[in-house]
């Protein structure tokens, strides 16, 4: 008898197999987003999206597929605990339009293999650009099929700071760089003695250190672009996304979206922003400054947001990047990988910045106008190959004109970041080429 349930345990794991989730975030037919647990600074701005789900097949099937379009939503906060209809609650002065369509997933590996997908069909609505502005806690209800089913989100309000601290900004993001690669350098670049080191990184002698936790929303597995979007944003969302909590539709554009740092600063301080990165420009880490998608892979989009942020629906405007150093000429190039086939260059030089294609022209582009630098058509070569075993770049064809040639007079992080910051004036909206595309979202500060 007991080989017999050894036998079994054994066979049990087999047989179930990986499961997968209908939908990140959305824990039963009915999802809200921004979900449950967000957190939210005050008057952040951000989209919130409804979706009902009515499965036609597979193991949740229900109501013969058949989505319930009158669901209502209301929210309870601390100063309304009796909630109110979002709309009334938001001050909007309509509802907007039911949406419909319909997707398919796998519930399992085994469905996966047999190609027997389940079609789930949705009624859904999308609220655009809203904020709160009172800390404390909010209730979400979402209440669906003749309220017989129920999907609560708890959101938080951080206190607001009283205070403005910082002037400026510079985050230096180092891309992957989790706690065994801190660890890695500290052994490598510091010697110990019995266990003590003899001298400490930089990063050590920090007054404050903390740590953040980047996964996913449905993962525990992260990429650069959700992760970033974290770092930016606050919010979690599902992996290849960014600035934006991933719905169930079609378009990788018109999912619930989140304000990053980048857009408040701007809309509330009239600040300025730039990226410089020995990345390509459209790589997640950078474009999650100011990028919404779904999918990271819409890189030639996430150009033109940087420059001019989302026009396709109401939201936050933005002026272009102060400074803009780095690889991913290939997304600037006019042809299939730019947007719109657009020749992106020309984009940014239309709203007055200089072009810089190497390192001797970063050095003569002028500090009191908004600079553009590409110099690879890829990501930028690494400092071993730029300084050390230079034969490398001889060889590579990635110049950023799109020539074929080697970009052989590279600037490195250093060079990039002290063109960014040093003899540059920080400009205000007013004095960069900037139109806002949408009215002027109330500040309550």
């Amino acid at each position: 008898m007991p080989a017999l349930a050894l036998v079994l345990l054994a066979a049990v794991p087999a047989a179930l197999g990986q499961t997968f989730q209908r939908l990140g975030a959305c824990p039963d037919l009915g999802c809200v987003f921004p979900p449950d647990q967000a957190h939210f600074l005050p008057g952040q701005a951000f989209d919130v999206r409804v979706e009902i789900h009515a499965p036609v097949n597979g193991t949740e099937a229900f109501n013969g597929g058949v989505p319930d379009p009158d669901f209502s939503i209301s929210v309870a906060s601390n100063s309304h605990p009796d909630g109110r209809p979002l709309t009334e609650f938001f001050g909007l002065a309509e509802e907007p339009p039911l949406e419909t369509w319909d997707f398919a997933w796998y519930e399992d590996l085994f469905a996966r293999d047999a190609g027997n997908a389940s079609v789930v069909n949705v009624a859904s609505k999308a609220y655009r650009h809203l904020a709160l502005y009172e800390p404390g806690n909010y209730t979400v209800e979402l209440r669906y099929y003749n309220g017989t089913r129920t999907t609560l989100a708890e959101w938080f309000v951080r206190p607001l700071a009283e205070e403005k601290k910082a002037k400026n900004v510079i985050l230096f993001i180092g891309d992957g760089m989790t706690t065994n690669m801190i660890t890695a350098a500290r052994l490598l670049g510091h010697k110990s003695i019995n266990g003590k080191y003899q001298s400490r990184m930089q990063m050590d002698q920090f007054p404050i250190l903390g740590h953040q936790m980047t996964h996913s929303v449905d993962t525990f597995i992260t990429d650069s672009a959700n992760s970033a979007s974290a770092l930016y944003s606050g919010h979690k969302g599902t992996s290849d996304s960014m600035g934006v909590y991933s719905d169930s539709s079609a378009d990788d554009f018109d999912d619930p979206k989140v304000e990053t740092i980048v857009e408040m600063v701007v809309r509330i301080w009239g600040s300025a922003w730039g990226a410089v990165t020995t990345a390509a420009l459209d790589d997640a880490t950078p474009a999650a400054l100011t990028g919404h998608t779904r999918s990271r892979s819409n890189a030639g989009s996430l150009i033109d947001q940087a420059l001019n942020g989302m026009t396709n629906y109401s939201w936050s405007g933005h002026p272009g990047p102060d400074v803009y150093f780095g690889g991913g000429a290939s997304t600037f190039l006019p042809g299939p990988a730019s947007y719109e086939g657009k020749d992106y260059y020309d984009e940014f030089r239309k709203q007055g910045y200089s072009v810089s294609w190497n390192a001797t022209s970063l050095r003569d582009a002028p500090v009191d106008a908004p600079a553009l630098g590409v110099f690879s058509t890829s990501h930028l070569p690494v400092w071993l190959d730029r300084n050390i075993l230079t034969d490398n770049i001889a060889a590579l064809e990635t110049h950023p004109s799109g020539d074929g040639s080697a970009p052989l007079d590279l600037p490195g992080l250093k060079d990039m970041t002290l063109k960014a910051v040093v003899g540059r004036p920080l400009l205000s909206l007013s004095s960069l080429p900037f139109s806002p595309r949408s009215p002027a979202f109330p500040v309550k500060l």
